[in-house]
């Protein structure tokens, strides 16, 4: 007779039982299977630019395959394309920034875990935008720490306000994070802002500073990004995000780079080794080709996203109930929806993929301040994007009929 089995034990790790997700690739998904299952979906759920990755990157990589460039590297990433970060920066920003404090990632996503790894933790406090990434609050609750919503207002035009933020720091603040332009709203927080937040961090030197720059070459409108990088009085205590997923159509190639201060850099790079060893090869051979090869496809894209958006934000405002500001960066939407009658934005977002055949993300996914918004990604094609707009329109005139 065989022995009777253990009973279950408790869940071991008390943090996983806190850790979020981004409902982003459950939409993604749910809209998947609807479309496998034979319906006509539009996708405006997932920030996935639709465009394909220009040929002489993927040659780029390609070519590093045949040339045998297929074993580890070391984990910071190859010294060419840490160099080729750092000039890029400085040809497009003006600064100067150290080569050797630039790290290459698997994507965006690593710099926000190590960064809030190394800050959080219980009774620390850790301040995000909301609505916001929704990877920043998961990530804050693994480790422990507080997570402080800094709310975003329409009001505002989306912008970071920063005597908001300021007056929000407490004695156990450990960490602030700054995303512009932003996702969800597409809100670019002017220089002026940035200036008075920096000014305020003098008096709070314990405060470090993960600043969010992924989407920093989508700009519209005589919109300027007001970089980080500028102010030499925060180096160093700013860790910076930014990569090529967006900006080249490269979001399956898990291509990001960070910047850290001298005091972090070795711990990064400690959790390098212990986490992911070090970037494929290939990739990062094509991601080296992005920033040295012409630039005429970054400008293209940008100006079909802005193309774009004029029709997605004039059709949502077209839409009964629906209004919608007109963002200066990024490539999302954030209608407000209030005046649709719909008491639940998330609700709202389920009914018009499930009935209407639109994907699009509740804004509550992003926050508790999100209530009363939903997201649309302009990073579809514009016959898309239209159709998408035909069908909310004809979903909400009905619902409102009923």
């Amino acid at each position: 007779m065989s022995a009777a089995l253990p009973a279950p034990r408790p869940f071991p790790v008390q943090a996983f039982t806190r850790i979020g997700e981004e409902n982003a690739f459950a939409v993604l998904a749910r809209a998947t299977d609807l479309a496998a299952r034979g319906h006509d979906i539009v996708n405006l759920g997932i920030g996935q630019p639709d465009f394909a990755t220009p040929p002489h990157i993927v040659e780029a990589a390609v070519k590093a395959l045949r040339d045998g460039h297929h074993g580890y590297t070391p984990s910071v990433g190859i010294a060419p394309l840490r160099e080729a970060v750092a000039a890029d920066v400085h040809r497009r920003l003006g600064t100067s920034i150290d080569p050797g404090r630039v790290m290459i990632v698997p994507g965006g996503k690593i710099t926000m875990f190590a960064a809030i790894l190394m800050f959080g933790e219980p009774g620390a406090e850790i301040l995000y935008p909301d609505p916001g990434f929704p990877i920043y609050r998961s990530m804050i609750e693994f480790t422990g720490a507080t997570p402080v919503p800094v709310p975003i207002r329409e009001a505002n035009g989306f912008a970071v306000s920063a005597d908001e933020m300021l007056g929000l720091i407490g004695p156990t603040t450990r960490l602030i994070i700054l995303n512009t332009p932003a996702n969800p709203t597409g809100g670019v927080t002017p220089k002026a802002e940035i200036d008075a937040l920096v000014k305020g961090l003098e008096r709070h030197p314990q405060v470090a500073i993960l600043s969010d720059e992924i989407y920093d070459q989508f700009l519209f409108d005589g919109a300027r990004h007001a970089s980080l990088l500028a102010y030499p009085e925060i180096r160093d205590r700013l860790i910076l995000l930014n990569g090529w997923s967006k900006t080249y159509a490269m979001t399956g190639w898990r291509l990001g780079w960070s910047l850290w201060p001298d005091g972090l850099f070795e711990a990064a790079r400690k959790l390098a080794v212990n986490a992911w060893s070090c970037v494929n090869a290939p990739a990062q051979y094509g991601a080296l080709a992005a920033l040295t090869g012409p630039q005429d496809c970054v400008a293209a894209m940008v100006a079909e996203f802005d193309r774009r958006r004029q029709v997605v934000v004039e059709g949502l405002n077209a839409l009964p109930g629906v209004s919608c500001t007109l963002p200066k960066g990024a490539f999302y939407a954030f209608p407000n929806v209030t005046g649709t009658g719909w008491g639940s934005a998330k609700a709202l977002a389920s009914a018009l993929l499930e009935t209407a055949g639109v994907a699009t993300i509740g804004g509550p996914d992003f926050g508790v301040h999100g209530e009363g918004y939903i997201r649309l990604s302009y990073a579809n094609s514009e016959p898309n994007i239209r159709k998408a707009l035909e069908r909310m329109g004809n979903f909400l005139s009905e619902a409102r009929a009923a």
